[in-house]
């Protein structure tokens, strides 16, 4: 398992949920709900900022495909904003995503958050299911999790 932060990253057409891990990478915790940016690269900038701050070397995209494993808007959406953040020089991973808004949701509603209250917090707590699973199949196989986006700026600056 290796050591150090990463960033878990939810991408939605309308917001996008940080996470983090600990600096050991066994935990990920909420951070922030970043708006999706209509035009340049706002999202992306703070992203990498969330990044910069908190030491994270690597950045966790989940990658929403169909039950049946076939893409759909959402994951053309998810795999350009991670390639994005790849030629921006970060070191990025997609890990598949099924089901985490749909966890997300009932975890919070668990909690006792209604529907309307979930709004502001559900993208990051998909954000900390889509890091945490990656962690615990890291962990598990003693591989990293998903599949790299290559860097089209060579090395990461992450």
């Amino acid at each position: 398992m290796r050591s150090g932060v990463r960033l878990g990253i939810d991408v939605g057409r309308a917001r996008i949920g940080v996470a983090r891990t600990d600096a050991g990478g066994m935990l990920a915790v909420p951070i922030e709900t970043v708006p999706r940016a209509a035009d340049g690269d706002a999202d992306v900038r703070r992203v990498l900022d969330l990044a910069e701050e908190y030491g994270a070397f690597e950045l966790v995209v989940g990658h929403p495909l169909s039950m049946s494993g076939a893409s759909t808007p959402s994951t053309d959406d998810a795999v350009a904003f991670a390639e994005r953040l790849s030629s921006a020089g970060a070191s990025v991973r997609l890990v598949d995503e099924r089901l985490s808004t749909v966890s997300a949701q009932q975890a919070l509603r668990a909690s006792g958050r209604s529907t309307r209250t979930q709004r502001p917090v559900i993208d990051q707590v998909a954000a900390v299911i889509i890091l945490q699973h990656a962690l615990d199949s890291e962990r598990a196989s003693g591989n990293p999790p998903g599949r790299a986006i290559p860097s089209h700026e060579g090395p990461s600056t992450l």
